[in-house]
């Protein structure tokens, strides 16, 4: 095994966590999409594909603000109406 410095550990430890947070924070993405798709589907019926690559597209902030706004739209442009 090749001898590895303090400084790289400290180095390979930090990419390390560094791909841990990106993966956390991909997975909370996708996870609160595919919640919100749901939620939309079945409150507003078949979801077109524009709705469905901007939920994928969306920030975390963005998805949690949209899934407010399902409780009390009327329609499915009032969930995004100024975003």
């Amino acid at each position: 095994m090749p001898y590895v410095t303090s400084a790289e550990r400290f180095g390979i430890e930090k990419g390390l966590q560094q791909g841990l947070q990106q993966g956390l924070q991909q997975g909370r993405q996708e996870g609160e999409s595919a919640l919100l798709q749901s939620q939309l589907a079945r409150r507003f019926g078949t979801l077109p594909d524009a709705v469905r690559a901007r939920l994928a597209k969306a920030t975390v902030d963005q998805l949690e603000n949209w899934a407010i706004k399902v409780l009390d739209a009327r329609s499915l442009d009032e969930v995004f109406d100024q975003d």
